[in-house]
């Protein structure tokens, strides 16, 4: 194992000549898409890994500077990709992933023969001409409230981000992970995801998108999804799903993973 895969607790699974990558987005991990691997690895090869800063990575290896922007986790992903000799991959990312996926394929679009995305939001903010979901005063709400206490925090966020109460397993699972990230980092991470903005870069993505979006997200408007569409320089679809919650592979796998697996399988133009 190399030192990339090392770093990034990368597992390759299946036994299939296509491969699938499985990124997952804030606050989670690769356990995420425990609903859709045994799906997958019958007939690909699937990479999943955890993005650096997230619980079962070395917190040591976070590096603050790095990580102030998305480049970090795309030179991350390049870099996994290398260290796999991946030549062409099926993309699947979730959340912010999602993003970081579709800005690697614009220096590599070798790399890529589709993407799939799941929450994908270009900006959170809201902006002239423009709905993201978020103004600039939420999000530092948001932020001290994550500086102040962030048991707390985690405690109202995971039912408001998955969309159930804390007695459900899917909010519990994401509170774990949450958990599992130390705070000073969930908050550095949250800040670079929730600021960012890549909305110029839209036009240069070339690669098939497969948009995925829940009917009913806290983090992302369904808006959002139909920008993506509007803006992506290649070909592109948006799926609205019946789902509900920004995780929604986690919480309605029953509705989300049939929906995953036909954009996994079948190109736009079928």
């Amino acid at each position: 194992m190399g030192i990339v895969e090392e770093a990034h607790n990368v597992r390759v699974l299946g036994e299939g000549t296509q491969v699938i990558v499985l990124a997952h987005g804030f606050g989670t991990d690769q356990s995420v898409w425990k609903h859709l691997v045994p799906h997958l690895v019958t007939e690909y090869k699937v990479v999943v890994f955890d993005n650096m800063g997230s619980g079962p990575t070395n917190p040591d290896y976070f590096d603050f500077d790095r990580y102030a922007s998305l480049e970090g986790y795309v030179y991350d992903l390049l870099a996994i990709l290398e260290e796999l000799q991946i030549t062409s991959c099926i993309y699947v990312g979730h959340s912010v992933s999602a993003v970081i996926g579709a800005l690697a394929s614009i220096s590599r679009p070798d790399l890529f023969t589709k993407l799939v995305m799941i929450a994908a939001s270009p900006r959170y903010q809201n902006d002239v001409n423009y709905y993201g979901g978020f103004e600039q005063e939420e999000l530092e709400q948001l932020f001290d409230a994550m500086r102040s206490n962030y048991k707390a925090w985690v405690s109202g966020f995971a039912p408001l981000a998955v969309g159930g109460d804390m007695d459900s397993i899917s909010v519990q699972e994401f509170s774990r992970t949450l958990f599992n990230i130390r705070p000073d980092i969930a908050l550095s991470v949250a800040q670079t995801i929730f600021q960012s903005d890549v909305r110029q870069y839209l036009g240069l993505v070339s690669v098939p998108c497969h948009i995925l979006q829940s009917s009913k997200d806290l983090a992302v408007p369904v808006v959002v999804s139909e920008y993506l569409h509007r803006h992506l320089g290649g070909d592109s679809i948006v799926e609205v799903m019946s789902s509900e919650g920004h995780l929604p592979q986690l919480s309605s796998p029953e509705i989300v993973i049939p929906l995953l697996l036909r954009h996994i399988r079948y190109d736009i133009a079928v």
